[in-house]
Order: C-alpha cells, then structure tokens, then sequence
C-alpha cells in the first residue's frame, strides 16, 4: 500500500517546463542560435548535446534538440510542435524617457505580452535622450528579446525605430487610447471592451503630455483616459496599462 502511495504521488509531480530560445535560423528542421545568443547557452547554461528546449520558430514552436554546438553556434533537431499562447493585440506608443526605467518598462511589457512598442519623442523628452534614442533601438530589441524567451513567448514584440509623435499619432489601430494625468473622468477600464480588436496605448514621458500634444491626439482620433487619481512614474503607468489592456 506504501509503495502504491509513493508512486500515486510521484505520477502527480508535474514535469519541468522546458526553457525556450527564439531561433536566429532557421531551415527545414533544422534551427539555430547564434553570436551571444548562442554563447550564453553553451557559457552560462553549459549546453550539452543531446539536451532538449522549447525554440520558436517564427508563428511556431517546436521541440528542439541540441545536435551541434561550438563558442557561437548552438543548432537544434526540430521535432513536434509545442503549445505557445498568442501575443495580446496591444501595442505601446512609449515616449523616451530615462533609458535605465524604459528598459525596465520595455522588459515588462514585453513579459505581459504587448506586441509593439513604438518609442516617440515628446515635448518633454530631455534633449539628450533624443540624441541617443537612434544608438538604443538594438539594445531594446535584444531586451525585448530576452524577456519573451524568459516569459516563454513564440516571438519578441516588434521594436520601431524612434519616431516624432507628429508621425506616431497616425498609426492605426481598432482602439487608440491616450493616458492622460489631465482626465479625470474617464477610466481605462471603461474605454476597454469586447471586440474592438487591437489597441495602442499612449504612454506620456516625466511630467507628462503637453496640452499642444494632447490636442494633436485628440484631432487624430485618440480616447483619452486615465489610470486613477495617482500620479505614476511613466515605467508604472506603461506596465499598469498594458496588465489592465492585456486582461480585458
């Protein structure tokens, strides 16, 4: 009776989830990570061959086993597909600012499934962020990278070029929802609703948006909302945003 308790209980462990990689190639059956990709597998995680993950491919993700592997080079044997769960269909217009929080706000989001983000100068975006902005895309990619592998997502949300707010208000989408500190009325959560599709969300910089800037949504199609009687550092209010827009 012990032994058939031992193995009752031990049938009721779940098994370990495979990590997942985002492949940098792919071919046939065959995938592959590559450059720093690659070497913090083989390094960091000390990769044998042999070992199984989870690599996405494209919409897809499949079994991969490790059949190759050099410094920068890690290739898989693809076999079955695996579950992997959509991305939300929201979108952030993100106004820079200070690069350490928008990093942080860059990698959460990402982690609670936001598809696009789309960094925009603002008024009030301190002068050298601007000039910098242009260096940072790669680096925000490679975090977005990360955090979709870390959060087990098929694919990284897609990181746009930084854009004037001037050309970023004209992106379209089913729902486009400006926050606002200067809404006092209107809830996110009562903007969002069933079946109005994707939605973009507007995240303002430090301090805010301007009143010339919250015109420029309006005329542009925007719903201004808010996110309580709070006022939140911008890294907050993206990732509170995205957690209500994601949920609803």
């Amino acid at each position: 009776m012990a032994a058939l308790k031992r193995c009752a209980t031990q049938n009721q462990i779940p098994k370990m989830t495979r990590r997942r990689w985002i492949a940098d190639e792919v071919s046939g059956d065959r995938a592959a990570l590559t450059g720093d990709h690659a070497d913090h597998l083989v390094r960091v995680l000390r990769a044998r061959v042999g070992q199984e993950f989870d690599i996405a491919v494209g919409a897809l993700v499949r079994r991969g086993r490790i059949s190759h592997i050099v410094a920068d080079r890690v290739e898989f044997e693809l076999g079955e597909e695996a579950p992997a769960a959509p991305a939300a269909a929201v979108s952030l217009l993100l106004a820079i600012f200070k690069f350490d929080r928008m990093e942080w706000a860059i990698e959460k989001c990402t982690e609670l499934g936001v598809s696009r983000i789309v960094p925009v100068v603002a008024r009030r975006t301190d002068a050298h962020l601007v000039s910098a902005a242009l260096k940072r895309a790669e680096r925000w990619r490679r975090i977005a990278l990360e955090a979709a592998e870390q959060s087990r997502r098929a694919a990284p949300p897609e990181i746009a070029e930084p854009s004037k707010l001037h050309d970023a208000v004209n992106l379209s989408a089913g729902l486009k929802i400006v926050l606002s500190e200067v809404e006092k009325q209107i809830q996110l959560r009562d903007v969002l609703g069933a079946g109005q599709g994707d939605v973009i969300l507007a995240i303002g910089p430090e301090g805010g948006w301007a009143t010339d800037e919250l015109l420029l949504f309006q005329q542009a199609g925007w719903v201004s909302a808010s996110l309580g009687p709070t006022i939140l550092r911008a890294e907050t209010a993206a990732i509170a945003a995205t957690a209500i827009a994601v949920s609803g």
